[in-house]
């Protein structure tokens, strides 16, 4: 198997043996973050595709400093955000009217859920609150990062991360009874 030296300096050459060895090692990964971020797999294959695009043309500009693979995924989240800002206006409503005194259960534990339910469940999330939880908790950035990116105020970005993980819980209970009740009645 090629290192991704060799593939990285192929592709920096225009090589297209090396862009397809790239693709093809790169793309399922990189499928997985763009689906967290759209709502459909249409929109998920266009911001790949349109993120390879970019990958291939920003190569170049890549020094080796820290992980290529980051590196990519980087250039794919920030994909998808402009994507999303391109075609919808953020979404930043109550979503299905969580109660205000719903109260979240810190000692509960959940049955394991299949990454392709989890999937679903977030990307059933509005744009809006769908990039907060993105950002957040699968690719690390504070409040602060989030707001700039997004163009709304830091508590914004605490009130809408705290919605969605109330909105997540209980699409997950849901999820779990439904799969309690189906396995207890076999």
């Amino acid at each position: 198997m090629i290192d991704d030296d060799k593939i990285i300096e192929g592709c920096k050459a225009g090589k297209k043996q090396a862009q397809s060895r790239l693709y093809k090692k790169y793309a399922p990964a990189m499928l997985g973050v763009c689906l967290r971020y759209c709502s459909n797999m249409a929109d998920a294959e266009d911001v790949l595709q349109e993120g390879f695009i970019k990958v291939f043309n920003y190569i170049k500009n890549f020094r080796g400093e820290g992980s290529f693979e980051g590196w990519i995924r980087r250039i794919m989240v920030n994909t998808a955000l402009t994507h999303i800002k391109k075609n919808t206006k953020y979404s930043f409503e109550d979503i299905e009217n969580i109660p205000s005194n719903y109260q979240e259960e810190e000692d509960v534990v959940y049955a394991p859920v299949s990454p392709e339910v989890l999937i679903k469940v977030i990307q059933s999330l509005p744009d809006g609150y769908r990039s907060v939880v993105n950002l957040y908790i699968f690719e690390g950035y504070p409040h602060k990062e989030i707001a700039e990116i997004m163009g709304i105020s830091e508590s914004t970005s605490k009130s809408q991360l705290s919605k969605a993980k109330k909105f997540l819980r209980r699409k997950l209970e849901e999820k779990n009874k439904v799969l309690t009740t189906v396995t207890a009645n076999g």
